[in-house]
């Protein structure tokens, strides 16, 4: 077994106050979320009085000031258990680094501490129904007039979208369609002429919610502009090596976890006679899958002391955003064969992990997206 050496004393004591949370607040709760498709707002508050959530965020803005090591350990712990929501790392580790590193210090004491308490929920708000990957061809816009914007659009796909306070937008400052610059922008859900369509039924993912957002003459002020306008794409560069690592991790986690399931369930399940656990294809096969997961590990380790460092590059993490969600997708299917008919069961753990598993190949930038991105390096 593979001795993970990058974590302290201090790691291992989160990681058992995280698994404990998970186990007692999450996991018997899950199923009633996954059909209603949105976790209540009291686990984020419930998370919050843990110190579970913006853990990397700084104790005077009401977090706890951690390296990037510990929210990995609560993607670990979520996907250990196989928990498609709530949406924690999204909030935490993607919508409150973009207010941190690039809010005024008014913008940081007005929304950390309540996101840190679980009081306002995050959701970063990217895509559009005609856009996908592609950042620069959106249509969403915040146009000035006089000393404030007006912002007017449409996103899709939006992570914690029902239930989210706070937005992070990504907009442009014109109409004309040749502009390819963006500006982010910190909105809040409640203000005037912000909407939500109905939360999205997905094949996966289903205690997560997402959905639509429409924006119908929104007006922005200087308080809710993130950083300088125009200067989107820069932000956005620096924060989507986190954000892929971040998949990357939970990637590997899944493939453990459902490698545990498996290793279960064929030392149980009987044929012919014997343990499915008995035949030579169940134990290379497994066997394969082991020393597949174990290498893939060691690299997330490695890219998680350079981004605890700030020295992740960002090639290596599309790197591993694509080897690692490209193996959880041949694992849990693999799994799930191997558990026969009973794979194909929702009730059975690898079920809904083959269904999760499908998107982490498309979101955070498409695998084909970290294809070209590594390509340009070559």
């Amino acid at each position: 077994m593979l001795i993970r050496e990058i974590f302290s004393e201090d790691h291992h004591a989160f990681r058992d106050v995280a698994r404990k949370f998970f186990e007692r607040e999450v996991a018997p709760q899950h199923g009633e979320w996954e059909k209603a498709g949105v976790a209540p707002r009291s686990v984020w508050q419930k998370a919050g009085a843990a110190g579970l959530l913006c853990t990397t965020i700084p104790e005077e803005y009401g977090g706890s000031g951690a390296d990037r090591l510990f929210p990995a350990i609560l993607i670990e712990e979520q996907a250990r258990l196989g928990l498609s929501g709530p949406g924690f790392s999204t909030h935490s580790d993607i919508v409150a680094p973009y207010i941190l590193n690039y809010g005024t210090e008014a913008q940081k004491r007005e929304w950390l501490p309540a996101m840190a308490r679980g009081d306002a929920i995050g959701a970063i708000v990217l895509t559009e129904p005609g856009g996908g990957s592609d950042l620069r061809s959106i249509r969403t816009n915040a146009i000035r007039d006089g000393d404030s914007w007006v912002l007017n659009g449409q996103k899709t796909f939006i992570t914690n979208g029902q239930c989210a306070d706070l937005l992070v937008v990504a907009a442009k400052s014109s109409r004309d369609p040749a502009q390819k610059e963006i500006t982010l922008w910190v909105v809040e859900a409640s203000s005037p002429g912000v909407s939500r369509g109905q939360n999205f039924q997905k094949i996966g993912m289903k205690a997560q919610d997402t959905c639509e957002l429409y924006f119908d003459n929104v007006r922005l002020t200087e308080r809710n502009l993130l950083g300088k306008e125009d200067q989107g794409f820069p932000m956005l560069t620096c924060e989507l090596a986190w954000e892929r690592l971040q998949i990357a991790v939970g990637a590997v986690a899944t493939s453990a976890a459902a490698l545990q399931w498996t290793r279960d369930y064929t030392r149980e399940r009987k044929a012919f006679g014997g343990l499915v656990s008995d035949f030579q294809n169940t134990r290379f096969r497994l066997a394969e899958i082991k020393a597949e997961i174990e290498i893939a590990q060691v690299f997330v380790d490695r890219c998680l002391v350079e981004a605890a460092a700030e020295k992740l590059d960002k090639t290596v993490a599309a790197m591993a955003k694509y080897w690692c969600t490209e193996l959880m997708g041949r694992v849990v299917d693999e799994c799930l064969q191997l558990h026969g008919g009973y794979g194909y069961m929702w009730e059975y753990p690898i079920a809904r992990a083959f269904a999760d598993a499908r998107v982490h190949r498309i979101y955070g930038g498409s695998n084909e997206i970290m294809r070209e991105l590594i390509a340009r390096t070559l």
